[in-house]
């Protein structure tokens, strides 16, 4: 990040603190310090999805959400963080403030119908997979119902992360994977197989 960009990121957190501190807000005086989206992510090409083997309303928009990367997570570094038993995906999944507000913004803008609870703001490439927290490229309003939607994602992406760290895929293959077809890689591991 650039000194520039720290500079009003600092002023931006500042302002932030001195409203929560001194002017109060809200019920509870407390005013939620936002959440900036990352910067720094790597936003990732749009996927072609016409191969694809699940209904198209499975899959985000690939121009809306094509996926995004968090920068600090790469092939080189995994021992110390996805692949470490001692960390977490809660040291940098965003509070529900964030995530919630963006659904409510995300499904107006697109015109999904029923109620926030049919959906989970998912992370297209998941956090345990490396993808950014914050970036809008990389979250949209995934459906439970009907299936296959955000419960079976979540199969996957807890596979391809065993597959991650076992070094049967590389991190890259893995991230390409769910954010291409990840409805693909479901059947394939409902038959027993890897995803590669």
């Amino acid at each position: 990040m650039s000194l520039t960009r720290r500079a009003k990121a600092f002023a931006i957190v500042a302002v932030c603190v001195v409203t929560v501190t001194s002017c109060g807000g809200g019920e509870s005086g407390i005013t939620p310090t936002p959440i900036l989206p990352d910067p720094s992510a790597i936003v990732l090409p749009a996927q072609d999805q016409t191969a694809f083997v699940g209904e198209k309303s499975i899959y985000p928009d690939p121009h809306r959400t094509p996926g995004a990367v968090n920068p600090d997570i790469t092939q080189a570094n995994l021992a110390q963080n996805l692949c470490n038993p001692a960390w977490s995906t809660d040291s940098i999944r965003p509070p529900s403030s964030y995530t919630t507000a963006l659904k409510i913004r995300q499904m107006a803008a697109w015109g999904l119908g029923g109620t926030t609870a049919d959906y989970e703001e998912d992370h297209l490439i998941s956090l345990e997979l490396g993808g950014n927290p914050t970036n809008e490229s990389n979250l949209w309003p995934e459906a439970y119902l009907p299936p296959p939607g955000a419960r079976q994602k979540d199969t996957v992406e807890n596979r391809l992360h065993t597959e991650v760290c076992a070094g049967v895929v590389t991190l890259r293959q893995a991230q390409d994977i769910v954010r291409g077809d990840w409805y693909a890689c479901y059947l394939t591991i409902n038959q027993g197989r890897d995803c590669r």
